[in-house]
């Protein structure tokens, strides 16, 4: 039998009057996700679009691809790293065995994608499965469908994880952001929180040793390196120096930072296929572009003598942190983003603004990005107000 006939088979016992009828959210989860939806609008009036919500959340996985690539190879290679560095010879836990195999030399690509995997899969395991569990627990209480919407927060919030963040950690992060930031709500397409940055933001606040973006441990036990940001808001341009670190080091992304976040060249490639395929907003991202570099050019016309983060200049925030991630993938949410074209430019400048604000401003908050996205996130619906009653208004005069 082939699967399309074994779901079949078994597809009376969860429609209404069988044994398992408040299971089928997750007899249509699988369904829906191996086989296109049979199901087609009865109405008279509708919009004919083969852009399903199905295909939009896959769109926004394969433009991951490359971030994906980027946090096995790099997070590999920033252990491999510090491990010639401290001159390891034995496997200190299970994740370094194969390593004694494979070796540890920075030279081969094949032993930096192996080692990186070795944190990214644990933490995407820990996210799908803790986060796949509050979203069915909730569809099937609510007589719902299992939302596509998870498999891209799932994915981005694996990506925004430091590499040695403990699972126990992952797995509340994940929790508070599903059942916090949108189940509370009503689900999605109901929450004005970025599901995602909501549980980083937890984590951000509650363990912040484990998530504050000044530093970051990288994937070996004893070994501590400073990110490029943090050592910008402790030193300025000049401490990013003397740590050997160049513009085209932090561009391409061989630096210790969270899993997807390192490599700008990675999430432009990704930024380039959302907006060929439509899927994000050009306006959100040129929004946000154009907020961070008129922020910081009016920040370095200003200056400080006491205040490094003054003189950066806009090229160094791009690729700083999780700034371009961030204007990409999560600025971006269709849900939780302003929706009227104009509001788009206003939120994105508010998101570009805020977050070269903070990072200059208070550096105690290096990465001001998550919560430029979240503070704006609050604010969408009021902009989108106030565009449409100035369109009103315009409207009225045009009529009058």
């Amino acid at each position: 039998m082939s699967p399309r006939d074994i779901l079949d088979s078994v597809e009376p016992h969860f429609t209404k009057g069988g044994r398992f009828e408040k299971y089928y959210g997750l007899y249509e989860m699988v369904d829906t996700f191996i086989y296109t939806p049979a199901d087609v609008t009865r109405g008279t009036t509708h919009v004919r679009d083969g852009n399903d919500l199905k295909r939009t959340m896959t769109f926004v996985v394969i433009a991951t691809f490359f971030c994906i690539l980027m946090a096995l190879y790099n997070t590999g290679y920033q252990a491999n790293l510090a491990m010639q560095a401290m001159g390891l010879e034995q496997a200190q836990d299970w994740r370094r065995i194969p390593m004694m195999i494979f070796g540890y030399s920075t030279m081969n690509p094949f032993s930096n994608m192996v080692h990186g995997a070795l944190y990214f899969l644990p933490i995407y395991i820990v996210t799908l499965a803790v986060g796949g569990v509050w979203e069915v627990l909730f569809a099937t209480v609510r007589g719902h469908e299992v939302n596509e919407g998870f498999l891209v927060s799932s994915m981005l919030y694996t990506l925004i994880m430091p590499p040695d963040m403990p699972l126990w950690q992952v797995a509340l992060g994940i929790s508070f952001g599903i059942v916090i930031g949108k189940e509370v709500f009503g689900g999605t397409g109901k929450n004005f929180l970025n599901p995602a940055l909501t549980g980083r933001a937890f984590l951000y606040f509650a363990y912040p040793a484990s998530i504050s973006g000044d530093s970051v441990w990288v994937a070996v036990d004893g070994y501590t390196a400073a990110t490029p940001l943090g050592l910008a808001a402790n030193g300025g341009l000049e401490a990013i120096y003397s740590a050997n670190y160049s513009w085209t080091q932090t561009f391409f992304g061989f630096e210790p930072g969270c899993l997807g976040e390192t490599s700008t060249l990675a999430i432009l490639i990704g930024a380039a296929f959302l907006l060929y395929t439509k899927v994000a907003s050009y306006r959100i991202m040129g929004g946000v572009f154009a907020g961070m570099v008129v922020t910081s050019l009016i920040f370095n016309i200003i200056g400080s003598d006491t205040n490094h983060m003054f003189a950066m200049p806009w090229y160094w925030h791009l690729t700083l942190g999780g700034f371009a991630f961030g204007m990409v993938y999560m600025a971006t949410d269709p849900v939780s983003a302003a929706m009227t074209n104009t509001g788009r430019w206003v939120f994105g400048a508010l998101v570009g603004g805020m977050t070269v604000l903070i990072r200059v401003v208070n550096p105690a908050f290096p990465e001001g990005i998550m919560l430029a996205i979240l503070f704006s996130n609050m604010f969408a619906p009021t902009i989108d107000y106030f565009v449409i009653q100035a369109n009103i208004r315009r409207r009225m005069k045009r009529h009058a």
